[in-house]
């Protein structure tokens, strides 16, 4: 090819270079102008977060009492239902103990009915030494009766008195030990209750630390349940918060579900933010103070049926409020 020819083919591209080297900054300009307008149209109606986990309900289940764990009816995650039988502790020291108390009020009870005996008699005797000594008062007084029987009257009425006070002083004593024992024979038929250790709501089983055969502390921790309602804690920062409401729209994205969007709402707004409801509130009044943004936490709520979904508090989330 000769040189002439090499000379008008670079004459001929070098314009459509030129006019590459033009166009294409200013086609990327515009796109990023389109993007910037998008982000920024997109961002004042929407605020989202990556600062948000899924929550629950944890219930953690201990039992009241100690003892032997003889049967044990769960396995792990296994799915339960409220008022199922979980859990039974050996039960033989309690009804013992639940025996000797009714034991111990049927011999109080029956002691009650000779003191009542008692005092009904003592009554008799008062009211009859009563009327004898004011027959003989009023005789004595009218010179009839000597002092002899006068002083004998008084002497028996002040017995009967004093029998009558014993008899109530005895009544109201083993009364009060009934009432006592009463207590204790309700508190053995409670503590004999807690050796069966029921589900207190529906959930999933977790957390299972606990075994046949195992002894049990009272308070010890043995297993979890974990209902199926679950939510959103999204902390948003306090400068995305200004128009935010109850019940305003949200959209989810959970990372195990990917691109996948649920539905929601807000359900409430704390009224601290996080670092403020922290266990070791931060000092501000310190010289060497910098202002950080601080994030609130909101609870957002599935407005969606999500019980086919494996969702589990702790998993990461990404919600989208329509603020506007």
């Amino acid at each position: 090819m000769s040189e002439e020819i090499k000379e008008e083919l670079k004459a001929d591209t070098r314009p459509e270079l030129q006019k590459k080297r033009v166009f294409v900054p200013i086609i990327v300009f515009i796109l990023f102008i389109i993007c910037a307008v998008f982000y920024s149209i997109h961002n004042y109606f929407y605020k989202s977060t990556d600062d948000a986990f899924v929550e629950g309900h944890i219930i953690t289940v201990s039992p009241r009492i100690s003892g032997i764990v003889t049967n044990l009816y769960i396995e792990d995650n296994m799915e339960v239902k409220k008022g199922d039988l979980l859990l039974e502790i050996d039960p033989m020291d309690y009804k013992v103990k639940l025996d000797r108390s009714k034991a111990k009020l049927d011999e109080a009870k029956a002691t009650l009915k000779v003191a009542d005996n008692e005092v009904i008699k003592t009554t008799s005797e008062l009211d009859f030494a009563k009327n004898e000594f004011e027959r003989y008062s009023k005789m004595y007084n009218k010179g009839i009766s000597s002092k002899q029987e006068y002083e004998l009257s008084k002497t028996k009425y002040s017995t009967a008195k004093s029998n009558f006070d014993s008899a109530i002083a005895k009544q109201e004593e083993i009364t009060s030990s009934i009432k006592r024992l009463e207590a204790e024979a309700e508190e053995s038929g409670l503590n004999l209750s807690y050796t069966k250790i029921y589900a207190e709501k529906d959930g999933l089983i977790t957390n299972r630390n606990v075994e046949e055969g195992n002894y049990v502390q009272t308070a010890q921790p043995l297993f979890a349940i974990v209902p199926n309602k679950m939510w959103v804690v999204a902390n948003f920062k306090e400068t995305q918060i200004a128009n935010m409401k109850k019940g305003q729209k949200v959209s989810i994205k959970i990372d195990t579900f990917g691109s996948k969007k649920f539905k929601g709402e807000i359900d409430s707004i704390q009224r601290s933010t996080g670092a403020k409801a922290s266990l070791f509130p931060p000092e501000n009044a310190v010289g060497s103070y910098v202002k950080i943004v601080q994030r609130v936490p909101i609870k957002i709520i599935f407005t969606e049926d999500v019980s086919d979904y494996n969702i589990v508090p702790g998993m990461s989330a990404v919600p989208e409020v329509k603020v506007r």
